[in-house]
């Protein structure tokens, strides 16, 4: 139950106290018990206790879990950790478990993960806590005077957002820092948890600190090539229904390629078939969605004879499976293009969407080259003439 040696007596005494910690809103009236003041033996396990939530976490916190775990206490284990090897080193079978240390502490985070993936079984949770690339910036910006704050803020994302990520400082990034104290977005812890097979229940900010819940689902995918750098691969569904992978400048959060689903059950789609408000697209990312910059290493795709200049987008799994049977086969018929039929029709809904693409891989299916010069004319007039722009 604990990351903390306890034994016999003092062990169920602790328990029977937890049940109540979480049971009752006066939970330090109830840790300080009259039964548990009766022993000193009992006394130095509570300071230890102490020591893992109060010193750690606040009354609310504590609250949080609680809300979750109800009475399932003696089948959570908690901890304070960032080893994927104190995680395996757990010797019971427990179905919850909870850490008190942030997920930026980890140095192999979805290793961490995956340790916790592997010890719980399909339904279990896992609960724990990061400080976003937000809460981090406050944090900083409130500790220093300005302009030494602003100054702090701009080093401190260089070494723990940028290095991590580029191909030739991850090493020396690593080797410094032992992958410590990384700053981490929402949008990439999410995708890292839902990578690792787990969905996320619930989530609640607190003290500049994001706590979250999350359900195991199914294995990890042990993904090799994340969403990481700024050159990023996507899988696409081409031709024939065969997967290639796009090129393109990354514009969202790493590992954000894993939370499409989140996305559209708690989002939607927006206007123009794209999800709202979508929280995975960094600012830098939607400057370089309004001017397409970040399509333009498809062009090696196009070089490459996996897409056409124009044809209907090349989509996702996810993305694709909103569509039609009918819809997607004729889909599979044809490239994907670089520039799509929506800047000739600008649809706003997805069944609008859907209808474009439909007209235009009919009127393709007929006469492919006629088609293609029609709606080149008709995207561009919309383009540099009405302003057209992608999200």
């Amino acid at each position: 139950m604990w990351g903390n040696d306890l034994n016999g007596t003092v062990f169920d005494i602790l328990e029977k106290s937890l049940m109540n910690i979480f049971t009752t809103d006066s939970f330090l009236e109830e840790l300080i018990s009259e039964e548990l003041i009766s022993s000193n033996e009992t006394l130095i396990s509570v300071d230890r206790l102490k020591g893992l939530i109060l010193q750690e976490k606040d009354k609310e916190v504590v609250s949080f879990y609680a809300r979750h775990l109800g009475k399932d206490l003696k089948n959570t284990y908690f901890l304070a950790s960032s080893g994927n090897f104190d995680i395996y080193k757990i010797e019971d079978e427990y179905t919850n478990i909870v850490n008190l240390r942030n997920i930026n502490s980890s140095r192999r985070i979805n290793k961490f993960l995956e340790a916790v993936n592997y010890k719980i079984p399909t339904g279990g949770m896992y609960i724990s806590s990061v400080e976003t690339y937000a809460s981090r910036k406050k944090r900083l910006l409130r500790k220093y005077a300005f302009p030494v704050n602003y100054g702090a803020y701009l080093v401190d994302s260089f070494f723990h957002r940028i290095l991590p990520k580029v191909k030739y400082t991850q090493k020396i990034y690593f080797y410094l820092t032992k992958g410590k104290n990384r700053m981490l977005s929402r949008a990439e812890t999410f995708g890292r948890l839902y990578s690792c097979g787990f969905e996320v229940l619930d989530e609640w900010a607190h003290n500049d600190i994001l706590y979250f819940v999350a359900r195991k689902t199914e294995r990890p995918a042990f993904d090799t090539s994340p969403t990481y750098g700024p050159l990023i691969r996507l899988r696409r569904i081409g031709k024939d229904g065969k997967i290639f992978k796009v090129f393109k400048l990354r514009t969202m959060y790493p590992y954000a390629e894993y939370l499409q689903d989140y996305i559209y059950k708690n989002n939607q789609l927006d206007e123009g078939g794209k999800f709202k408000d979508d929280f995975r697209i960094s600012p830098l990312g939607r400057f370089l969605r309004k001017f397409w910059i970040d399509e333009l290493p498809m062009i090696w795709n196009l070089l490459k004879g996996e897409m056409k200049l124009i044809g209907v987008r090349p989509l996702s799994r996810h993305y694709f499976s909103l569509y039609s049977p009918e819809l997607q086969k004729m889909r599979t018929e044809t490239k994907p293009g670089l520039v799509p039929p929506f800047y000739a029709d600008m649809p706003k809904t997805l069944e609008e969407i859907m209808a474009s693409e439909r007209k235009y891989l009919e009127l393709y299916s007929r006469n492919p080259i006629t088609t293609d010069i029609k709606y080149f004319f008709l995207i561009f007039r919309n383009i540099f003439l009405r302003g057209a722009r992608s999200k």
